[in-house]
């Protein structure tokens, strides 16, 4: 009997003791210890998300290198190129051939110069238009640039084979991921935001769509056939020779 007293008397004081702590916890005593807290629940993505492939993100530091356009944007090489980020918080990449995001990270390669301008542009574009979607970006270069048309799938690219070319998709007025079919499914005011911001950045030619009604300086901004939905911007060779760059193609 005394033994069966003392148990229940044992498991008594333990109850009390726990009833105590968490009293005191309650009141804010000085040994109280805050409960961890729980982490709500991150809502989905609006932008869904983007299938990792291993390349690099904008959350990585990209990796300049001091890179070389070798001869003319419609018959040239890279040498020493750096590779474009698949996609980050204010940037997504677009594969034109398979048609989805991101693209490929053989086609994303540049002059260091080149892809410098690209990534201030969609931080720029992010902070002034807050609230919209990342800025789209497709196809550069090869790693070692060189032919980039029908052989590698797109009928057109006569240029981008050193490094100096990149195609930006215009945003579309549904406000939805991906590339506008017709021009009157672009955002001409967001579209037109790209164009100003690319001049300002320093762009050597902006080829836009003639169906689309973008403006800018008219010795760097000029419609272009088969550009009704993404322009064409395209930079100065800081090697060039004084060769003047023919407008190509896509």
């Amino acid at each position: 009997m005394i033994e069966r007293l003392g148990s229940v008397l044992a498991v008594l004081l333990a109850v009390g003791a726990v009833a105590g702590a968490v009293a005191l916890s309650a009141q804010g005593g000085a040994n109280a210890v805050a409960p961890a807290p729980i982490e709500a629940a991150r809502p989905q993505a609006s932008l869904g998300p983007i299938e990792p492939t291993g390349e690099p993100t904008v959350y990585d530091a990209v990796r300049y290198r001091d890179s070389r356009a070798l001869g003319l944007p419609y018959a040239g090489r890279l040498a020493r190129g750096t590779q474009l980020p698949e996609g980050g918080p204010h940037l997504e990449t677009w594969d034109p051939i398979l048609k989805r995001i991101p693209n490929r990270g053989w086609r994303r390669w540049a002059t260091d110069d080149l892809v410098r301008m690209v990534m201030r542009v969609q931080r720029r574009y992010a902070a002034t238009e807050p609230g919209e979607l990342p800025m789209l970006v497709g196809d550069l270069s090869r790693p070692r640039g060189g032919d980039f048309g029908v052989t590698y799938g797109l009928v057109g690219h006569s240029s981008h084979q050193n490094g100096l070319d990149v195609d930006v998709y215009y945003p579309r007025k549904d406000g939805r991921r991906g590339v506008p079919r017709r021009p009157a499914a672009v955002d001409r005011p967001l579209a037109q935001r790209l164009v100003d911001l690319f001049v300002a950045a320093g762009a050597e030619t902006v080829l836009v769509g003639p169906n689309v009604a973008l403006k800018g300086p008219p010795d760097v901004v000029m419609p272009y056939p088969n550009h009704d939905n993404h322009l064409h911007v395209r930079i100065r060779n800081p090697d060039s020779s004084g060769v003047p760059p023919r407008i190509g193609s896509r």
